[in-house]
């Protein structure tokens, strides 16, 4: 039986590398300056190693000492009384915490590196929340006055049209007056793409020149956008624990029921981690999940599972609704279904003893001048 639960445990932290001994003793500026700023001097431990060019933040015994268990950041809102929901400035901070409590080392090669971190983790999660879509299993759809769609480039944007209001008109209906239909997991890219171009509008204009002219021409999708924009830490080798989240990481989901995953669109879900125990729903905004209630819905798609009078399996959302509402009014059964979902996954294409929670996390990677790793395929 694979248990979520039963992981390897690595060092972790916040590491910087510096290039000069300079840049290193600004970096440490920095640090002391936004500790001092957020009030948590007594939360984490600096430490400089190889002459100098290394920082190392690791969390201090205060911080770790509030923490139900080490590793688990799904109440560390709550534990530091922070209200994340409605302060970006405690978004930050517990974007910030998270990093420095995670079982893997965070590798950034200067400060500023750091913020821009931050800042795209707290745009992912702004946007997440206002993100609705209209749920089908096969439409696609998008706003028709800035998107163009071709089987070659995909969904490109206009010429002359700016990408980060495409996004926006495509996935928050305040900004069109229209809900969307396409898949969640199309709607995650469309979720960081905007988080990144928002952060690199300052930091780096010439990369968002570049993703203006790639969206113009052809769309990055898929695996592809997944190796172009986005790190992933954790592995089912050395999975991570099972509750452990920064805001803004991007993840799976996965359906453990054979039958039920086999319903185009119920294969699993992708989701963001909003912080304060809450992940996305992108077809009921106003209804965040927690990790219960993600599990609970997921264990009980197999139920939903029927087929049509053509005999292609479909689900049955009214049912499954109903099945959920039955298991939250007895206790016992929410102990029994969280025993069996929240563990580790199993491998693509096995249907065992796993559950529903990932191994890993996927993150933006670095975007700023001069650091970057966003290399786009060419225009």
């Amino acid at each position: 039986m694979n248990d979520a639960n039963s992981v390897v445990r690595l060092g972790g932290g916040i590491q910087i590398r510096c290039a000069e001994n300079s840049d290193c003793e600004a970096a440490l500026q920095s640090l002391h300056e936004k500790a001092a700023k957020f009030n948590f001097d007594h939360l984490l431990e600096v430490t400089t190693e190889h002459d100098g060019l290394e920082i190392r933040l690791s969390p201090s015994p205060v911080l770790l000492g509030r923490l139900p268990e080490i590793y688990n950041t799904l109440q560390l809102s709550e534990k530091l009384e922070l209200n994340s929901q409605n302060k970006p400035v405690d978004l930050e901070k517990e974007i910030f915490l998270s990093m420095l409590l995670g079982p893997q080392v965070f590798e950034f090669s200067g400060y500023a590196e750091i913020e821009s971190a931050i800042r795209i983790r707290r745009n992912i999660v702004e946007a997440a929340r206002r993100t609705a879509l209209a749920f089908h299993s096969s439409k696609i759809e998008r706003p028709d006055d800035c998107w163009i769609y071709s089987e070659e480039r995909g969904f490109t944007v206009l010429p002359g049209k700016s990408l980060m209001e495409a996004l926006r008109k495509a996935t928050q209906p305040e900004a069109s007056g229209h809900r969307y239909a396409f898949s969640c997991y199309r709607a995650t890219e469309y979720v960081i793409l905007l988080a990144i171009a928002q952060e690199i509008a300052t930091c780096n204009p010439a990369l968002l020149l570049q993703l203006q002219q790639q969206w113009e021409t052809r769309a990055i999708m898929s695996r592809q956008f997944h190796d172009v924009f986005l790190h992933e830490f954790g592995s089912l080798s050395e999975p991570l624990p099972a509750g452990y989240y920064v805001p803004g990481d991007r993840l799976w989901f996965r359906n453990p029921d054979e039958r039920s995953a086999d319903i185009a669109g119920y294969e699993g879900s992708w989701v963001f981690y909003l912080g304060n125990g809450l992940f996305s729903n992108f077809w009921e905004r106003e209804r965040p999940y927690t990790l219960a209630s993600k599990c609970i819905e997921i264990y009980h798609w197999r139920h939903g599972a029927c087929e049509d009078k053509a005999g292609v399996l479909q689900m049955d959302e009214a049912r499954v609704e109903q099945c959920v509402r039955d298991t939250r009014r007895n206790p016992a059964e929410v102990e029994r279904i969280l025993g069996l979902m929240m563990r580790l996954r199993d491998p693509q294409g096995v249907y065992a003893d796993g559950g529903c929670i990932d191994a890993s996390r996927e993150f933006p990677r670095c975007v700023c001048a001069g650091s970057a790793d966003v290399i786009l395929p060419g225009v």
